[in-house]
């Protein structure tokens, strides 16, 4: 019986070269294949979601309800809607006005002046009003903001109860004359 012939490892070498390297032709390892397929397999299963693999409902129930959790604990900061009613009662309230009063003078006093006679921003004190001039026009405007006007959306500093102090005091400045107040800007808003 005769041992079978190896090839000499001159007969693995590629017959191109570049730049007068020639290449070696290596095979990857079977294992490495292997792996390989292992990983295409568990990338399609993990596409299409294939119901519970291992615990649970899916990754994709397991996202949602953990969404639906985020939502619950964390509520939208704009405090939702809140009702004429509610800021109008404000408008009487001593304590709302003194914290609106304070918010209005760290927030907001630097575009409207702390007389609220307008400078950068709009003045508050006349009736014409940019985006609306009823009081929960007034809320949803400081809450979201007018971005393209530069007033950033206050729902995502101030709670809503701070908010709602703002306006509040906002609205009791109706009609309080300051000196040399900005031009009217907006729609005249009639109660």
């Amino acid at each position: 019986m005769s041992t079978p012939e190896k090839k000499p490892e001159t007969d693995r070498i590629l017959d191109h070269s570049y730049d007068g390297i020639q290449e070696y032709d290596n095979p990857m390892p079977r294992w490495w294949l292997g792996t390989f397929a292992g990983t295409v397999i568990f990338s399609i299963i993990y596409l299409f979601n294939v119901g519970p693999v291992g615990n649970g409902d899916g990754r994709i129930a397991d996202y949602e309800a953990d969404m639906a959790k985020a939502a619950a604990a964390h509520p939208p900061s704009g405090g939702g809607d809140v009702s004429a009613e509610r800021l109008l009662a404000l408008v009487t309230d001593r304590a709302a006005l003194e914290d609106g009063k304070k918010l209005y003078a760290t927030n907001c006093a630097v575009c409207h002046r702390p007389d609220a006679g307008g400078l950068i921003g709009p003045n508050l004190t006349d009736g014409y009003w940019l985006h609306g001039g009823a009081i929960t026009d007034v809320y949803k405007t400081v809450t979201v903001g007018v971005l393209d006007k530069g007033m950033p959306p206050w729902g995502r500093t101030l709670q809503p109860m701070q908010i709602q102090a703002v306006v509040a005091y906002v609205a009791s400045l109706k009609g309080s004359n300051p000196k040399d107040p900005k031009a009217p800007q907006g729609v005249l808003n009639t109660p």
